[in-house]
């Protein structure tokens, strides 16, 4: 685990990355980084679903130069603390699902087991990708089994 440097609260960037301080926690970082994008997705999700998606595509691609910047600055790829991932991950696991705070909820859970145990091609993509795009696409990755488990257990329910 790596500590969060004071950088976090004067840097706007690393604010940011960081998930406006969530990924500072000392313990279980991305659990809590996730769990501070559940507040955004229920604002994001009362957009027609093109915005939507336009806007978490946006999110995404700022976040590879986000990321990137915040994890030179600190001088370790891919901090514990950086955290706009897995808001990025979370946001695309919920793309289309309606909001309800039992689909917020599963939907943390999906995602959160996706993104710790790395099924294949995750793990290899966390482990060979460098910079900000490798830093983002793992949880993209994760994102994508955890999205279609969910429109799945939709679909059978």
């Amino acid at each position: 685990m790596n500590r969060a440097p004071a950088s976090v609260w004067r840097r706007p960037v690393h604010f940011l990355a960081f998930g406006m301080g969530s990924g500072s926690v000392p313990f279980a970082p991305g659990t809590f980084g996730t769990l501070a994008a559940i507040p955004f997705y229920w604002l994001l999700s009362e957009l027609p679903l093109g915005w939507y998606l336009g806007l978490v595509t946006v999110t995404f691609f700022w976040g590879i130069w986000l990321c990137d910047k915040s994890s030179r600055d600190l001088g370790v790829h891919d901090h514990s603390g950086i955290v706009w991932d897995e808001f990025v991950g979370y946001w695309l696991t919920m793309a289309a699902v309606p909001f309800s705070w039992d689909t917020a909820l599963w939907g943390f859970v999906v995602f959160r087991v996706f993104d710790v145990f790395k099924p294949w091609p995750i793990r290899w993509a966390d482990r060979r990708v460098a910079g900000g795009f490798g830093i983002m696409i793992d949880d993209v990755l994760a994102a994508a089994y955890a999205w279609s488990t969910m429109h799945l257990w939709f679909w059978l329910h």
